[in-house]
């Protein structure tokens, strides 16, 4: 294949990358072991087993790791960029729309039927991460300490990451049975015919391991890295942007589990912690992300946004720029470990194709992750379903006062087409968006 087709390929995926990494996933299968030939089915599972142990988003990671196979480093970061170049600038576009007239009829009405369903669309992924995930009593305790952990004493969610793989690193080796890891995201299939990257072709010379590449690699990216955070600093001191990309280097580091996972720890720190937006905020800005093509950890590029434009980092006058600014600090912050991880790490996966051994750690922090998604969605249907917050004093029989009973309606009626029906995230929110905007306007209308 030749880098130009490769080109507009990965560009042309970046724009209809829905679905969330499933989604994602699946497309890419699809396309390049299925249509194109251009991988084999056993390569293409051999890249989403080593993605699916980093933290960061995988199916963006899946794009780096074969782009990088197929045309080396400018392959990488020529798939790994167009995957998410499209989704940031139709988030900013869709963020200062939101800013600006989140406030008019007709955006608020579609925000209001919107919200309930993506607190429906995060039941759902607990749902389904469990449902892989959670394969015996011991990791079904262990989803249920993590939730108790972050929702009942508001532990940071890197430590019950961490804990998490302690666990079951040590679970691995003094009681394998019960730390293997589930299926695939894509099945196993066999037949589709010779790839041009077959099970048994020789690794490309790019992809094999050598300690010069691996340090120079890991040089530069330390350089890249903080020479950004050298020029914010000198330019903002410690504050603002410098703590937007202090903040996403972190959690680019702590995203084991996928995007849904790492929303907690964005809403601890960019909610709770550095005040850039608030909780209803953090709850359109998730609902925005689901609408736009790309990786769903992008709604980093809304937080960044949003969180430029409250600070007002380049004054009152230039609200737009700040949040611009903001935008694209969080995503290059957010992004950059995800390419080096492939860069660095793809070299040593390739040479032990057959024999990765981080599945027990893995399995152990994938089990915590239920439990704190689960959590993100008690977070959201809170603020949905009783927007005034509960009635005082807490007891059970104030709890259906001031409940938002459409919004709950609103939000079953997701579940139960997403759970039951299986019908497509999109049409989903489209639908419960419509629903939204219909009920206001009557309202506005009666009154």
């Amino acid at each position: 294949m030749s880098f130009r087709e490769a080109f507009y390929y990965w560009l042309k995926l970046g724009f209809i990358s829905f679905g969330g990494p499933a989604g994602q996933i699946s497309i890419m299968h699809q396309e390049l072991v299925e249509r194109r030939r251009w991988i084999s089915e056993h390569r293409f599972l051999h890249a989403l087993n080593y993605c699916m142990v980093l933290p960061g988003p995988e199916a963006q990671q899946l794009a780096t790791y074969i782009g990088w196979m197929m045309h080396g480093l400018k392959g990488g970061i020529t798939a790994g960029v167009l995957f998410v170049l499209p989704s940031l600038f139709i988030l900013v576009a869709l963020t200062w729309i939101y800013l600006v007239y989140g406030d008019a009829l007709i955006v608020a009405g579609i925000l209001y039927g919107i919200k309930p369903a993506v607190t429906a669309i995060v039941v759902f992924a607990a749902y389904r991460i469990g449902s892989r995930a959670l394969k015996n009593s011991v990791l079904w305790v262990m989803a249920v300490a993590a939730f108790t952990a972050i929702f009942a004493f508001s532990i940071p969610f890197p430590y019950i990451v961490l804990t998490a793989g302690i666990v079951g690193y040590f679970g691995g080796r003094f009681s394998p049975e019960k730390f293997q890891t589930g299926g695939h995201l894509v099945d196993g299939k066999k037949g589709y015919g010779p790839a041009v990257i077959d099970d048994h072709t020789p690794s490309p010379e790019h992809t094999r391991f050598a300690w010069p590449r691996v340090i120079t690699y890991g040089l530069v990216g330390l350089l890249i890295w903080f020479g950004a955070m050298a020029a914010l600093w000198a330019l903002f001191g410690r504050e603002g942007y410098t703590q937007i990309g202090w903040f996403f280097t972190k959690a680019a580091l702590v995203t084991f589990g996928g995007a849904y996972a790492v929303l907690p720890y964005v809403y601890q720190g960019g909610v709770e912690h550095y005040q850039w937006l608030t909780a209803t905020q953090m709850i359109d800005g998730l609902a925005l992300g689901e609408t736009t093509p790309g990786p769903l950890i992008m709604i980093v590029a809304f937080v960044g946004f949003v969180g430029g434009w409250t600070k007002a980092l380049f004054g009152p006058e230039s609200l737009a720029l700040a949040g611009i600014v903001g935008a694209c600090v969080a995503t290059f912050f957010t992004f950059l470990p995800s390419f080096l991880f492939i860069l660095i790490g793809g070299p040593a996966v390739e040479s032990t194709r057959r024999d990765i051994k981080f599945t027990a750690p893995l399995t152990g922090i994938t089990a915590a992750v239920v439990g704190v998604v689960l959590n993100l969605a008690v977070f959201f249907a809170y603020h949905v379903l009783w927007p005034q917050g509960l009635a005082q004093p807490y007891r059970l029989s104030n709890l259906f006062i001031g409940v938002e009973w459409f919004s709950a309606l609103i939000g079953i009626s997701a579940f139960v087409a997403l759970f039951r029906y299986q019908v497509g995230i999109i049409l989903v929110i489209g639908a419960c968006g419509v629903v939204g905007l219909l009920a206001t306007l009557a309202r506005t209308f009666v009154v």
